[in-house]
Formats: C-alpha cells, structure tokens, sequence
C-alpha cells in the first residue's frame, strides 16, 4: 500500500494525556517539533492512529490535526538552521 507524508500536529490540555500523545506518536512517526511530527502513512495506518488518538485525548478541549502532504518525499520542505533526518521509505511504527 502506498505511504502519504503527514504533519501531525496536538494541543493537549492534561500533562497526563499530553504525555500519552507523545509517546504514541513517537511509536508513529519522527518529532520535528515537541508537538509536531511527521509520519509517513498508507491509509490504514492512518485510520488506526486517529482511532489509537481517539481513545487519549478529550476531544471536547484537545486537538489533533493531520495535515496531507503528499507522497513522503523531502520536497515540500524548506528549512532554516539543521535538517532533520527523515524517514526514508517505510514506515517508523516501533
């Protein structure tokens, strides 16, 4: 199945819940910022982490946004000071 790069990016309220967010996203996809990874994801992989998200956050105050970047290549990224190191063709589910 083909991968799409993501930018996955959340504002969780609890310390609790926000420190459970980190550590699924961190199984899924590589941080670029505290609250801001990339993940490269073939559709099903997609559904089930917004289903494993679901299950964590409170979505009556927090909020989780998956923005579609394409295919998961490099190109649509421009960067000032260093660049992080990417996943490169395949998935980083730990």
């Amino acid at each position: 199945m083909k991968r799409a790069r993501h930018l996955v990016a959340y504002d969780v309220r609890d310390p609790k819940r926000l420190r459970a967010v980190h550590r699924l996203m961190k199984g899924h996809g590589m941080p670029m910022q505290y609250s801001v990874f990339v993940c490269d994801l073939t559709a099903v992989e997609r559904f089930r982490l917004m289903h494993e998200l679901a299950e964590v956050v409170d979505t009556r105050v927090d909020c989780v946004a998956f923005v579609a970047l394409g295919e998961a290549d490099l190109s649509r990224f421009d960067f000032l000071g260093p660049k992080p190191a990417f996943p490169v063709g395949g998935a980083t589910i730990v």
